[in-house]
Protein backbone atom coordinates (compact mmCIF):
# COMPACT_ATOMS: atom_id res chain seq x y z
CA UNK A 1 0.00 0.00 0.00
CA UNK A 2 0.93 3.14 -0.86
CA UNK A 3 0.64 5.82 1.94
CA UNK A 4 -0.22 9.30 0.97
CA UNK A 5 0.72 12.00 3.36
CA UNK A 6 -1.14 15.05 4.88
CA UNK A 7 0.71 18.68 4.92
CA UNK A 8 0.99 18.01 8.70
CA UNK A 9 2.70 14.52 8.19
CA UNK A 10 4.76 15.96 5.23
CA UNK A 11 6.38 18.68 7.41
CA UNK A 12 7.52 16.58 10.62
CA UNK A 13 9.26 14.17 7.74
CA UNK A 14 10.84 17.59 6.66
CA UNK A 15 12.14 18.03 10.10
CA UNK A 16 12.99 14.89 10.47
CA UNK A 17 14.88 15.23 7.26
CA UNK A 18 16.59 18.97 7.97
CA UNK A 19 18.18 17.12 11.37
CA UNK A 20 20.18 14.52 9.06
CA UNK A 21 20.85 17.21 7.02
CA UNK A 22 22.43 19.02 10.11
CA UNK A 23 24.05 15.69 11.08
CA UNK A 24 25.97 15.51 7.55
CA UNK A 25 26.60 19.11 7.84
CA UNK A 26 28.38 18.12 11.37
CA UNK A 27 29.96 15.49 9.70
CA UNK A 28 31.24 17.70 7.04
CA UNK A 29 32.97 19.62 9.35
CA UNK A 30 34.32 17.18 11.46
CA UNK A 31 35.50 14.29 8.49
CA UNK A 32 39.40 14.76 7.64
CA UNK A 33 42.09 12.00 6.82
CA UNK A 34 43.14 9.68 10.06
CA UNK A 35 39.94 9.92 11.69
CA UNK A 36 37.64 6.57 12.50
CA UNK A 37 34.14 5.53 10.94
CA UNK A 38 33.38 5.23 14.71
CA UNK A 39 34.07 8.49 15.61
CA UNK A 40 31.57 10.13 13.27
CA UNK A 41 29.12 7.85 14.22
CA UNK A 42 29.32 8.58 18.10
CA UNK A 43 29.51 12.28 17.15
CA UNK A 44 26.27 11.51 14.80
CA UNK A 45 23.98 9.98 17.30
CA UNK A 46 25.01 12.48 20.13
CA UNK A 47 23.73 15.42 17.93
CA UNK A 48 20.30 13.25 17.21
CA UNK A 49 19.44 12.33 20.51
CA UNK A 50 20.41 15.95 21.53
CA UNK A 51 17.80 17.17 19.02
CA UNK A 52 15.28 14.76 20.35
CA UNK A 53 15.31 12.15 18.12
CA UNK A 54 16.64 8.30 17.38
CA UNK A 55 18.76 7.15 14.93
CA UNK A 56 16.69 5.80 12.54
CA UNK A 57 19.28 2.63 11.80
CA UNK A 58 20.39 1.34 15.40
CA UNK A 59 18.86 -1.89 16.07
CA UNK A 60 17.14 -1.49 12.24
CA UNK A 61 17.10 -5.45 11.83
CA UNK A 62 20.34 -5.49 14.53
CA UNK A 63 22.19 -2.84 12.60
CA UNK A 64 24.64 -1.89 15.50
CA UNK A 65 25.11 1.86 14.45
CA UNK A 66 23.05 5.37 13.77
CA UNK A 67 25.87 5.91 10.36
CA UNK A 68 26.14 3.91 7.27
CA UNK A 69 29.39 4.72 6.26
CA UNK A 70 30.62 3.31 3.18
CA UNK A 71 34.27 3.88 1.68
CA UNK A 72 35.66 3.65 -2.17
CA UNK A 73 34.05 0.48 -3.75
CA UNK A 74 31.82 0.50 -0.51
CA UNK A 75 28.39 0.58 -2.30
CA UNK A 76 26.30 0.79 0.70
CA UNK A 77 25.42 -0.88 4.74
CA UNK A 78 29.45 -0.43 6.08
CA UNK A 79 29.71 -0.27 9.28
CA UNK A 80 31.46 2.38 11.56
CA UNK A 81 34.58 0.86 13.18
CA UNK A 82 37.48 2.36 15.77
CA UNK A 83 39.59 0.30 13.38
CA UNK A 84 38.22 1.85 9.99
CA UNK A 85 40.70 4.57 9.45
CA UNK A 86 39.38 7.60 6.53
CA UNK A 87 42.83 7.66 3.94
CA UNK A 88 43.74 10.66 1.88
CA UNK A 89 41.79 9.93 -1.45
CA UNK A 90 39.15 7.88 -0.14
CA UNK A 91 34.96 8.86 -0.91
CA UNK A 92 33.16 8.13 2.01
CA UNK A 93 29.15 7.81 2.01
CA UNK A 94 27.52 8.86 4.78
CA UNK A 95 24.20 7.92 5.56
CA UNK A 96 21.45 8.79 8.45
CA UNK A 97 18.55 8.25 9.52
CA UNK A 98 16.57 9.68 12.02
CA UNK A 99 12.99 8.87 14.33
CA UNK A 100 11.19 11.26 16.18
CA UNK A 101 7.26 12.27 16.52
CA UNK A 102 6.13 8.85 14.95
CA UNK A 103 8.19 9.59 11.63
CA UNK A 104 11.79 8.63 9.57
CA UNK A 105 14.02 11.30 7.94
CA UNK A 106 16.65 9.42 5.89
CA UNK A 107 19.86 11.43 3.66
CA UNK A 108 22.95 10.69 2.39
CA UNK A 109 25.69 12.45 0.74
CA UNK A 110 29.78 10.99 -0.46
CA UNK A 111 32.35 13.10 0.79
CA UNK A 112 35.70 13.53 -1.21
CA UNK A 113 38.67 13.12 0.97
CA UNK A 114 42.07 15.16 0.05
CA UNK A 115 43.71 13.74 -3.72
CA UNK A 116 40.83 11.88 -5.20
CA UNK A 117 41.48 10.86 -8.43
CA UNK A 118 39.85 12.90 -11.56
CA UNK A 119 38.07 9.61 -12.92
CA UNK A 120 36.29 8.90 -8.71
CA UNK A 121 35.36 12.76 -8.66
CA UNK A 122 33.57 12.70 -12.11
CA UNK A 123 31.47 9.53 -10.63
CA UNK A 124 30.82 11.36 -7.46
CA UNK A 125 29.92 14.14 -9.68
CA UNK A 126 27.66 11.98 -12.31
CA UNK A 127 25.50 10.61 -9.43
CA UNK A 128 24.54 13.63 -7.90
CA UNK A 129 23.28 15.20 -11.01
CA UNK A 130 21.45 11.78 -11.24
CA UNK A 131 20.21 12.43 -7.93
CA UNK A 132 18.37 15.92 -9.11
CA UNK A 133 17.65 14.33 -12.69
CA UNK A 134 15.56 11.66 -10.92
CA UNK A 135 13.86 14.11 -8.71
CA UNK A 136 12.56 16.04 -11.50
CA UNK A 137 10.63 13.27 -12.82
CA UNK A 138 8.38 13.36 -9.50
CA UNK A 139 5.09 15.46 -10.87
CA UNK A 140 1.74 14.01 -11.27
CA UNK A 141 1.14 12.50 -14.49
CA UNK A 142 4.91 10.97 -14.43
CA UNK A 143 5.60 7.18 -13.28
CA UNK A 144 7.90 5.50 -11.50
CA UNK A 145 9.93 4.23 -14.19
CA UNK A 146 10.83 7.86 -15.53
CA UNK A 147 12.67 8.36 -12.46
CA UNK A 148 14.33 5.01 -12.83
CA UNK A 149 15.41 5.44 -16.47
CA UNK A 150 16.42 9.12 -15.92
CA UNK A 151 19.43 7.38 -13.16
CA UNK A 152 19.85 5.13 -15.65
CA UNK A 153 20.34 7.02 -18.48
CA UNK A 154 22.48 8.67 -17.37
CA UNK A 155 24.75 7.02 -15.13
CA UNK A 156 25.58 4.66 -18.60
CA UNK A 157 26.43 7.54 -20.75
CA UNK A 158 29.47 7.43 -18.43
CA UNK A 159 29.50 3.22 -18.84
CA UNK A 160 28.65 3.28 -15.42
CA UNK A 161 26.58 0.18 -13.16
CA UNK A 162 23.66 0.87 -11.36
CA UNK A 163 23.42 -2.59 -8.88
CA UNK A 164 19.63 -3.83 -9.22
CA UNK A 165 19.27 -4.85 -5.65
CA UNK A 166 19.71 -1.57 -4.39
CA UNK A 167 16.85 0.97 -4.38
CA UNK A 168 15.24 4.38 -3.03
CA UNK A 169 11.52 3.39 -1.00
CA UNK A 170 9.05 5.27 0.56
CA UNK A 171 9.50 6.95 3.68
CA UNK A 172 7.37 7.64 6.50
CA UNK A 173 6.25 6.25 10.22
CA UNK A 174 8.58 3.29 8.26
CA UNK A 175 12.00 3.56 7.36
CA UNK A 176 11.44 1.74 4.15
CA UNK A 177 7.71 1.69 2.48
CA UNK A 178 6.38 0.98 -0.55
CA UNK A 179 6.78 1.80 -3.52
CA UNK A 180 10.79 0.85 -4.49
CA UNK A 181 11.86 3.67 -6.04
CA UNK A 182 14.48 1.82 -8.51
CA UNK A 183 17.28 3.62 -9.78
CA UNK A 184 16.59 2.13 -13.63
CA UNK A 185 13.84 1.58 -15.61
CA UNK A 186 11.31 2.16 -18.30
CA UNK A 187 9.55 5.23 -19.35
CA UNK A 188 5.97 5.19 -18.90
CA UNK A 189 6.30 2.11 -16.62
CA UNK A 190 5.39 1.69 -13.25
CA UNK A 191 3.07 3.65 -10.89
CA UNK A 192 1.82 7.11 -11.39
CA UNK A 193 3.24 9.66 -8.93
CA UNK A 194 0.53 11.28 -6.94
CA UNK A 195 0.14 14.66 -4.29
CA UNK A 196 0.86 13.12 -1.12
CA UNK A 197 3.53 11.10 -1.88
CA UNK A 198 7.16 11.06 0.22
CA UNK A 199 10.35 9.25 -1.33
CA UNK A 200 13.70 8.67 -0.42
CA UNK A 201 15.72 8.77 -3.88
CA UNK A 202 19.06 7.48 -3.73
CA UNK A 203 20.73 6.65 -6.39
CA UNK A 204 23.90 3.98 -5.85
CA UNK A 205 26.03 4.05 -8.87
CA UNK A 206 29.43 2.21 -9.59
CA UNK A 207 32.56 3.22 -11.27
CA UNK A 208 32.33 -0.35 -13.04
CA UNK A 209 29.93 -3.30 -13.12
CA UNK A 210 26.40 -3.47 -11.69
CA UNK A 211 27.22 -6.47 -9.50
CA UNK A 212 27.34 -6.21 -5.91
CA UNK A 213 28.81 -8.93 -3.37
CA UNK A 214 27.86 -8.70 0.07
CA UNK A 215 30.66 -9.13 3.00
CA UNK A 216 31.22 -11.43 5.84
CA UNK A 217 29.75 -8.95 8.19
CA UNK A 218 26.16 -9.23 7.02
CA UNK A 219 25.63 -5.85 5.86
CA UNK A 220 28.52 -4.14 3.65
CA UNK A 221 27.43 -4.24 -0.11
CA UNK A 222 30.99 -3.67 -2.20
CA UNK A 223 30.81 -3.77 -5.99
CA UNK A 224 31.93 -7.13 -6.81
CA UNK A 225 35.07 -5.28 -9.21
CA UNK A 226 36.20 -3.81 -6.08
CA UNK A 227 35.58 0.15 -8.21
CA UNK A 228 34.61 2.47 -6.35
CA UNK A 229 30.93 3.13 -5.58
CA UNK A 230 28.70 6.41 -5.11
CA UNK A 231 25.52 7.49 -2.93
CA UNK A 232 23.27 10.23 -2.83
CA UNK A 233 20.03 10.38 -1.40
CA UNK A 234 17.35 13.14 -0.81
CA UNK A 235 13.54 13.03 0.71
CA UNK A 236 11.00 14.18 -1.73
CA UNK A 237 7.43 14.71 -1.47
CA UNK A 238 5.13 15.39 -4.33
CA UNK A 239 3.08 19.02 -3.35
CA UNK A 240 1.03 20.63 -6.02
CA UNK A 241 2.20 18.44 -8.45
CA UNK A 242 5.65 19.21 -8.09
CA UNK A 243 9.05 17.48 -6.02
CA UNK A 244 9.42 19.35 -3.25
CA UNK A 245 12.60 18.10 -1.21
CA UNK A 246 12.57 18.35 2.38
CA UNK A 247 16.11 17.09 2.92
CA UNK A 248 19.52 19.54 2.26
CA UNK A 249 22.51 19.80 1.60
CA UNK A 250 23.10 23.40 1.88
CA UNK A 251 24.71 22.52 5.82
CA UNK A 252 27.09 20.03 3.95
CA UNK A 253 28.18 22.72 1.52
CA UNK A 254 28.63 25.64 4.05
CA UNK A 255 30.78 23.41 6.30
CA UNK A 256 32.82 22.27 3.03
CA UNK A 257 32.85 25.89 1.62
CA UNK A 258 34.32 26.96 5.06
CA UNK A 259 37.23 24.92 5.21
CA UNK A 260 37.63 25.52 1.68
CA UNK A 261 37.04 22.45 -0.25
CA UNK A 262 35.19 21.52 -3.27
CA UNK A 263 31.16 22.22 -3.34
CA UNK A 264 29.71 20.15 -5.85
CA UNK A 265 26.83 22.37 -7.58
Amino acid sequence: MINIRNIAEIEIIRQNALIVSQVLGLVAEEIEEGMTTARLDEIAEEFIKDHGGMPSFKGYNGFPNALCISINEEVVHGIPSPNRYIKDGDIVSVDCGVFKDGFHGDHAYTFMIGNVKSETRQLVKITLECLYLGIEQMQTGRRLGDLGFAIQQHAHKYGYGIPRQLTGHGLGEELHEEPIVANHGKRGSGMKFQNGMVLAVEPMINMGTKEVLQLDDNWTIISADRKPSCHFEHDVAIINNKPVILSTFEYVEAALAKKGLEVLA
